[in-house]
């Protein structure tokens, strides 16, 4: 499941830490898990507690707490929409509603067709640019009307032929 690829890039995030503290490259660990297989089981929770010499319940907290870590497949394209109190004082859960209605699904659901995974958010430090909302952990979208995540949704078809 994981490879020893993989596992060579676990190695040199712990090889930044004293030999006592390589716990504290579990993040990178999850992340690099995740860009392998695209979501962090519960099997390579347990593989990343084995390499890190922790707790599979441990390494499970950090997982389940940050929202970058997929615990399931997701769409190709992660939409995790802020709605935290300051964003939904402006229009954060009006945008989440907004694109179930585009999209057809509910938060937390995949389209059928892989494509696109919705997500609520905790926040994400923009509050003064909401509604704001995260593509695949890494493109951050500000001011997001309905027409401009009309806009994105509408481009990312396109763009991957499926207009």
């Amino acid at each position: 499941m994981i490879s020893d690829a993989t596992k060579a890039r676990f190695a040199k995030e712990v090889a930044k830490y004293p030999a006592e503290q390589a716990q504290s490259a579990v993040m990178a660990c999850l992340s690099i898990v995740q860009q392998e297989l695209g979501y962090v089981s519960s099997e390579s929770e347990k593989v990343v507690a084995d390499f890190l010499g922790m707790a599979p319940m441990a390494v499970h907290e950090v997982t389940s707490f940050y929202n970058m870590y997929n615990q399931k497949p997701v769409g190709k394209f992660k939409l995790n929409v802020c709605t935290n109190l300051p964003c939904q004082l402006r229009d954060g859960q009006k945008a989440l509603h907004h694109l179930e209605h585009k999209l057809g699904i509910h938060m937390g659901e995949t389209t059928s067709d892989g494509l696109f995974t919705l997500q609520q958010s905790e926040c994400l430090g923009a509050c003064a640019d909401s509604p704001v909302l995260l593509v695949n952990d890494r493109k951050m979208c500000s001011f997001m009307s309905n027409d401009k995540l009309d806009q994105l949704v509408d481009g990312i078809r396109a763009a991957e032929g499926k207009a």
